[in-house]
Formats: structure tokens, C-alpha cells, sequence
């Protein structure tokens, strides 16, 4: 009989195209949440004859994490997965960190250099090391694993002295499977017991809630911060979003104030609301004091505080309060619109959270009349959504890349998608007043389309790479490549003037109209991805090394660009056919 987490994986038939693969990406969605997995697919999986062991590598440098894995996917029963599976890691440390660029593999090399890049510039905290199969762990595997655990730390300290990187090996099978799955299908993960200090408090009650409004140190929230990290969220719709050193970022403000004027800290913050699962109103001890306890911790509204002072370097000063409601309910339906509505009815002012503003709302109703297409407007989904497959669903951070990449930024599409929502700047650029419901979806729908492209060619390549044909090898050397992708969707985007044969003063306004759903603009975009990927080679100078260079992105555009253009005559009706699809406001 399945698990629940094998029914669940089952039904994401999206993932089956990615084979031993599809058991990977699922583990990354269960783990970090990830809404978006063909993305992350098209840019992670590594898999081939000759990736060195190296099945997916996945690097999110705004988590701060890496993840190298090794898929092992049983289609009939074993009590446990073969041990030389996770032996072999060994071979993908010492390939990724270790070995000379020049000695690597094709497959590889882009995956290597963007993970020793992000080590070198120390934005990489973890590594974890993953051997993912759907079989019972074993001890001969852990054993293997702490192996490659001691050899990739040895390869750090060697090659990237003085980093505080730390490796984490391990065996993804049933039992972490069902743990990971588990917590998905909870609001609350952190399930802990607290006796939490507090001044003076009320009770509040509902039909079906309680409530407890009071306030906490600081301290407390720093302690929690530290221990639990972002699972102190799994609740809300967002995780802290970081701070920067400049007047404009919320969060730097809220360190400040907690540093420099504590006693204000109280009536300056909108305060947290905690989702407990019970909670015992406090009493006078022998000393006077009062604490509540509480069991479990889910900050529904809030993470922006609580991260903000949980990365202070010092604890705060028990003269800091924050204000804090702990609700308790076990009406499951109750929880969710808790999380809704504190997290959208009140107007944040952090620049970062988006969901609530009019641009988005108007783009989200806009979406709503568009054939099989859903959005939700810079609000990722519920605590639950991770593992389940959304089929007509844009995910709010590949809208915002696929924008990027269209107005000829790959840059930032590729290495700043968080940035995109919390940049004033750069939001404003790509939502904004021109920004409509069917240009996200013309957007999106060619990324779409260069991510199947790249997938039909990895597929007809494992079967040997004797079945592609010569510009087929050059096309997927180049998709193998970080940043590719949003390359060439800049440089496809670059040329709409060509396959129009007419100027576009204002590309917002280009889309396949409001009757033309996600997966059918996909097909429409398909066939010039199909006609204009052949020439994809004289876009490889600007990812050979990452793709970082807003220069050379620009001069190899300009190459693409004018060889589309010496190429139109030849290529006129699968043009004519596409502009009978489009339309311009």
C-alpha cells in the first residue's frame, strides 16, 4: 500500500517527464517549498552520461543554499537502495568543488562554476548532499553518507578557507519523505513547548478561536529566530525577506530601532499574531513574574519583525517589547483564512510584500478571465501547495522573471528574482500601470516555451547524444548553461519587431489578447522558439562564466538580433502566422 507521499508524488504527473529526476524535484518542493519546479528543473538537472554523478544541482543564493543530488527511482519493491549510489557523491563533490574547470565535462561546467562562485563570494550558508530514492533507508547508506559529508567539508576548507559553509549529507527515502510530507499538510511545524515571559495580557474568544494579546521580549523572538529559523514561518505566506543597509528597507529599520531606541520599539511595530496549538494563560510565580506557555509556534504575521531581530549579531535588550496576539484554533478551514486575511486585509508597509497593492490586485482579476490561468499576485500559496500540482497556476516569481527577461534583462531575471518584488525599482519596472493580465501570460508563455525546448532536447540526448543532430548538440550545449534560458527569451523578445515587420513603441502593450490560454500561448511561442533556437550558439559568450554582464548580453543580442534579420525572408510565414496571433492596445 502507498504511503501518503507516494499517492501525492504519483499524482504530479507534471514531474514524470524528468524520470528518476521527478523524485528529486518533488524532494525539493516538500523541503524548500518551491511552487515552481519546471523552472528549477529546466535550470538544476544535470543528468546525462557524463554528469559525473551529479543528477540535479540546485543553488539558490537568496536562501542561501545548494543541494546536490542522487536520484534513485525503484520501480519494484527493495527493502533499501543500493549503497554505491550514495558512494558515488563522493565523485560529485570532487567534480564540483575540486577538479580544474578545464577538466570538466560540458554537462557540468555551468553548474560548477556558478556553485564556486557563489562559495568564493560566501552566499552559500548549506550545502546539502542528497541521495533520494523511494525505498527504506539504510545504515550502509548513512555510513557512505558521512563519507561524502567529510569529504566535501575537507574539499571546502581546502579550496575555500575561512567560508562558514556548512554540509549536510543526507538519505531522502520513506521515512523522510513521509516527515517532510507530514509537515506540509501542517500549518505549524514547530511544535515545541515555550514558557514565554510576559507583562500584562487579555484573553480574547470567538465562535471558534482564543485569543491571548500581550507582549514579549525581544529576546525571546531572537532565541526562537536563532533555533528555529525559517520553519518558524511554515504559515505564513512569505519568510523573512533579509535587510539592507538604507533608510528605504523596513527591516533595517526595525534592527535600528531595536538597537538604538528600545523603549519605542512597542508603539513603532504592528506586532506579531502567533498561531499556537494551545495555550495555558499565565499566572504570578513566586517571584511576581508571568509567563505563558505556549505549545507550538507559527507566526502567521510578523516574519519581517521576527527575522529582523533574530539576525541582530546581539540579543536585544529585555527593554524591547513587540506586541503579539497567540491565537488557538482547530478548525482547519478557520487556520487558512487566519493566514488570508492577516496577511492581506492589513496594508504591509514593507516594500517587499506586494500580494495587497492595487497593480497587483488589478493583474490578478485581469488573469481571472483569461482561459485555464490562475494568479495570485506576489502571494505565494498556502502551506499545503508545495506538493500539489496547480495546473493553470503562474507562480508569482516566474512572472516576475519572465518579465524581466522579455524587457531585455536577463541579468536580473536570472540572478535577482526575489529582488524583483522587493526593489521599488525594479518592480515598478516590470509591474506597472502598462503591465496587463495578457502580457504576463505572453510573457510566461515563452519561457514556457524555451524550457520545453530545452527538455525535448535533454530527452532525445539521453538516449545518446548520437540522436541530435549538429545544431541540436550546439542548442543544448547552450541550454545546459546557467542563465540560458532568460537569455533567450531576451533575445527572442529582442527580435518581435522582425517577426511583426513593424516598430513596437511600447512592448507592454503586445500580447495573445484575453481568449488565449497559458498552454495555448506556449504552442504559438513554440514555433519561433523552434526557428530562432538554431542560432542560440551566438548567445554562448555571455553565460560561458555565469551569466553576470549586462555588456556582453547586449552585444550578443545584437548579433542574434541581426541574424534573425538576414534569416526573415526565409522564415516570413511561420512569421505572418505568428502576428495573426497578436495583438497590441
Amino acid at each position: 500500500m502507498n504511503q501518503p507521499w507516494e499517492t501525492a508524488f504519483s499524482a504530479r504527473d507534471d514531474l514524470q517527464a524528468y524520470g528518476d529526476n521527478a523524485l528529486g524535484l518533488f524532494a525539493l518542493g516538500l523541503k524548500f517549498g518551491i511552487e515552481d519546479l519546471d523552472t528549477i528543473a529546466a535550470d538544476s538537472i544535470t543528468d546525462g552520461s557524463d554528469d559525473k554523478k551529479c543528477d540535479i544541482v540546485y543553488i539558490d543564493e537568496d536562501e542561501a543554499v545548494a543541494v546536490i543530488s542522487q536520484c534513485y527511482l525503484s520501480r519494484k519493491y527493495r527493502e533499501t537502495a543500493p549503497a554505491n549510489k550514495a558512494s558515488d557523491l563522493n565523485t560529485a563533490v570532487a567534480w564540483l568543488l575540486q577538479r580544474p574547470i578545464s577538466d570538466l565535462p560540458p554537462r557540468i561546467v555551468s553548474a560548477a562554476n556558478q556553485l564556486r562562485n557563489a562559495l568564493t563570494a560566501n552566499k552559500i550558508s548549506t550545502i546539502h548532499i542528497w541521495y533520494i530514492h523511494n525505498l527504506n533507508e539504510s545504515t550502509n547508506v548513512k555510513e557512505e553518507l558521512l563519507t561524502v559529508e567529510a569529504s566535501a567539508n575537507a574539499a571546502l576548507k581546502t579550496h575555500y578557507p575561512g567560508i562558514a559553509t556548512k554540509v549536510h549529507a543526507l538519505e531522502i527515502g520513506q521515512s523522510i519523505f513521509n516527515e517532510w510530507y507530514t509537515d506540509t499538510l501542517s500549518p505549524i511545524l514547530v511544535n515545541d513547548t515555550f514558557n514565554v515571559e510576559v507583562i500584562n495580557g487579555y484573553e480574547v474568544t470567538g465562535p471558534d478561536w482564543t485569543a491571548y494579546i500581550t507582549s514579549v521580549s525581544a529576546r525571546f523572538l531572537h532565541r526562537v529566530f536563532k533555533r528555529y529559523r525559517t520553519r518558524l514561518f511554515s504559515a505564513n505566506v512569505r519568510d523573512y525577506l533579509g535587510s539592507r543597509s538604507s533608510d528605504s528597507n523596513i527591516n533595517h529599520g526595525i534592527k535600528r530601532t531595536a538597537e538604538s531606541d528600545p523603549l519605542n520599539f512597542w508603539v513603532f511595530n504592528n506586532g506579531l499574531t502567533v498561531l499556537v496549538n494551545s495555550y495555558e494563560k499565565p499566572d504570578n510565580n513566586q517571584r511576581g513574574k508571568k509567563y505563558l506557555t505556549i505549545s507550538g509556534i507559527s507566526i502567521v504575521n510578523g516574519a519581517q519583525t521576527t527575522g529582523a531581530i533574530g539576525s541582530l549579531k546581539k540579543s536585544p535588550s529585555d527593554e524591547v517589547q513587540v506586541p503579539v496576539r497567540f491565537v488557538q484554533t482547530s478548525n482547519p478551514d478557520l487556520v487558512l483564512n487566519i493566514v488570508q486575511f492577516n496577511n492581506s486585509q492589513n496594508k504591509v508597509t514593507a516594500s517587499d510584500f506586494r500580494s495587497t497593492d492595487k497593480i497587483q490586485k488589478r493583474l490578478k482579476n485581469e488573469i481571472i478571465v483569461i482561459p485555464n490561468a490562475e494568479y495570485e499576485g506576489g502571494r505565494r500559496g498556502g502551506f499545503g501547495d508545495a506538493i500539489k500540482r496547480r495546473q493553470n497556476f503562474l507562480p508569482s516569481y516566474t512572472v516576475g522573471q519572465s518579465l524581466a527577461a522579455l524587457h531585455g534583462d536577463p541579468v536580473t531575471a536570472y540572478n535577482q528574482k526575489t529582488d524583483i518584488w522587493i526593489n521599488d525599482r525594479l518592480y515598478s519596472k516590470y509591474f506597472n500601470e502598462d503591465t496587463t493580465g495578457a502580457h504576463i501570460v505572453f510573457a510566461y508563455s515563452l519561457l514556457r516555451a524555451v524550457e520545453n525546448r530545452k527538455l525535448i532536447l535533454m530527452n532525445k540526448a539521453k538516449k545518446g547524444d548520437a540522436n541530435l543532430t549538429q545544431s541540436e548538440d550546439k542548442q543544448i550545449t547552450f541550454l545546459r548553461k546557467r542563465g540560458s534560458i532568460y537569455l533567450l527569451v531576451s533575445a527572442i523578445a529582442a527580435c518581435l519587431e522582425v517577426f511583426l515587420g513593424r516598430r513596437i513603441p511600447n512592448l507592454y502593450r503586445i500580447s495573445f489578447g484575453v481568449q488565449v490560454s497559458p498552454h495555448d500561448a506556449q504552442k504559438i511561442w513554440s514555433e519561433i522558439v523552434d526557428v530562432t533556437a538554431p542560432l542560440s550558439a551566438q548567445l554562448e559568450e555571455a553565460v560561458n562564466d555565469g551569466l553576470k554582464s549586462i555588456e556582453r548580453v547586449n552585444t550578443v543580442m545584437q548579433k542574434f538580433q541581426g541574424l534573425i534579420e538576414v534569416t526573415a525572408d526565409a522564415n516570413e510565414k511561420k512569421y505572418r502566422a505568428f502576428q495573426s496571433h497578436l495583438t497590441a492596445r
